[in-house]
């Protein structure tokens, strides 16, 4: 396939705002062109695709599944495209654009606070920071340096240890109050809260005591570990998270320990790059700099 037969970028923002406003009207008036324009640029992603994209019910426009299917990739496309045009914009020729992607919790809870050292000691470097919550291609994604959460071994990236982490069950002590578990089995019978990306993790904490509950994959699951934490501090059941992601909660009293159990996770945090990048020298400098901070500034409840 050769570019001159790929969709522009003029098609797929028409497709996208059609889809978006589920209106070719409303898109038209938002691209600022005929709606007759906007039909037509549709109509022609149609035939290049061989699937209607869209479809009228009760006169009202819908997508037809490929046409869902294909606006999530067509988003990804655009956004990518701005965030490409926004870097260039940004470039004074005077500086550096480090680009980071972290763990949100991790990011927010540890991360940040290191931040204004490093930001401090080279002005001439600006970060630009995003969340992933699993691994992913650094290259492709555009990704300078990143942390994952893993086995510490991932093709063609340097991988450098942070820490391990130390896993405990919290809740809210009012929550803790009204359950008065008389042991740790019974809290299997309590509502779990999980993380979508360790959906093992109850299991591997009550097998970790000797424990088999055929509950322990039951509950509410969530995406990131800051929602899970927060749902937690309202009420909303047991939470197992990283120990050092809570010591402050624990410390003030706004989140108890369900239970005293710790699970030593066989998995660790790691500041990776791909290869190709470990002689940047903006890379070199915010890879020193957070190792540093890791060995001197190790979260408690987390060992190197």
């Amino acid at each position: 396939m050769t570019a001159r037969h790929l969709p522009s970028t003029t098609t797929l923002q028409c497709f996208e705002a059609a889809a978006r406003h589920m209106s070719f009207t409303r898109a038209a008036d938002e691209l600022s062109i005929t709606q007759s324009a906007i039909s037509k640029q549709v109509a022609q992603l149609e035939a290049y695709l061989q699937h209607k994209l869209f479809r009228r019910v009760r006169r009202t426009l819908v997508l037809t599944p490929e046409g869902a299917l294909y606006l999530t990739e067509v988003r990804k496309i655009l956004a990518r495209i701005e965030m490409s045009a926004n870097a260039i914009m940004s470039y004074s020729g005077k500086g550096e654009v480090l680009r980071v992607a972290c763990l949100p919790t991790f990011g927010a809870r540890w991360l940040a606070r290191q931040l204004p050292e490093f930001l401090n000691a080279n002005p001439h470097i600006d970060l630009s920071v995003s969340d992933h919550v699993e691994p992913f291609d650094l290259d492709q994604a555009g990704i300078d340096v990143a942390v994952f959460h893993g086995h510490g071994r991932w093709p063609k990236l340097e991988c450098h240890k942070l820490f391990d982490e130390e896993v405990v069950a919290v809740c809210a002590p009012e929550y803790l109050a009204r359950q008065r578990p008389a042991s740790a089995a019974e809290l299997a019978e309590c509502r779990l809260l999980h993380l979508s990306t360790r959906p093992d993790a109850w299991h591997r904490w009550f097998a970790d005591q000797g424990i088999t509950t055929e509950r322990s994959y039951h509950g509410t699951r969530f995406e990131t570990f800051q929602m899970l934490i927060r749902t937690a501090m309202s009420g909303g059941g047991l939470a197992l998270v990283p120990r050092f992601f809570v010591d402050a909660e624990l410390a003030e009293g706004r989140l108890s320990l369900a239970w005293p159990h710790v699970l030593k996770g066989a998995d660790a945090y790691y500041l990776v790059y791909p290869e190709h990048l470990g002689e940047l020298v903006r890379v070199r400098c915010f890879v020193t700099h957070v190792l540093t901070c890791a060995e001197v500034d190790a979260p408690a409840g987390a060992s190197r």
